[in-house]
């Protein structure tokens, strides 16, 4: 479904991924393992469209990511869930959850909401809070059901279990759980796997800039 072959991605002067290729496969969960500066969000940024590879290329299913527009790939059905979550904090759960929805008009919204409450439940159950009066573990769900509104297929989630608390880091691996049985496809950015290590199918370890597979 995924493949990343040989790219590079430079911020400024300063090289952070060097000849990087990863493969994912339909259905497969991959863990993108490595300590913070490593180079696991440029990686992440890098398939979404929010930086761009000096060269290499990023196919998925056929398409080339690279030369399709940043905001085209939540029509393909790839999610993304940032680090920092980036809610808008005077916007209620439910209206976070929208924002892609409102940000592309052929996303069917309702049905998608209906999806999440269905797969995160208790995010109905607060859905008319705002976000500033959320745990951090809480917005951290509020994300994942957000990067669901358009990942249909693909979901890059990034260190989707810092900071969180170990009941929510559960519910977390509980939900992305769900996700594998249904078939989706995830990687997983962390500096360690100890809430996912059951779900992945490949482990690649990175280190300043460059990346190993693993066998589990």
């Amino acid at each position: 479904m995924l493949k990343v072959d040989n790219i590079n991605v430079s911020i400024g002067a300063v090289d952070i991924l060097r000849e990087v290729s990863i493969d994912l496969g339909t259905g497969a969960m991959v863990g993108l393992v490595g300590r913070n500066g490593a180079g696991k969000t440029t990686l992440l940024k890098s398939i979404m469209g929010l930086l761009k590879p000096k060269s290499g290329r990023i196919d998925f299913d056929g398409t080339d990511l690279i030369a399709t527009p940043v905001n085209h790939r939540n029509r393909l059905g790839i999610g993304y869930m940032p680090e920092d979550r980036r809610l808008i904090p005077d916007l209620t759960v439910e209206e976070n959850i929208l924002v892609p929805a409102w940000a592309n008009q052929e996303i069917p919204a309702q049905q998608r909401l209906e999806y999440v409450y269905n797969i995160i439940p208790e995010l109905k159950e607060f859905a008319p809070r705002r976000g500033l009066q959320l745990s951090g573990g809480q917005q951290k769900l509020v994300a994942l059901g957000r990067s669901l509104m358009v990942g249909k297929r693909l979901l890059l989630l990034d260190e989707p279990f810092e900071g969180v608390a170990p009941a929510l880091a559960q519910r977390l691996a509980e939900v992305i759980s769900q996700l594998k049985s249904e078939g989706m496809s995830v990687i997983f950015s962390e500096s360690d796997l100890q809430h996912s290590k059951h779900l992945v199918h490949k482990i690649f370890l990175i280190d300043r800039g460059n990346v190993q597979e693993q066998t589990i």
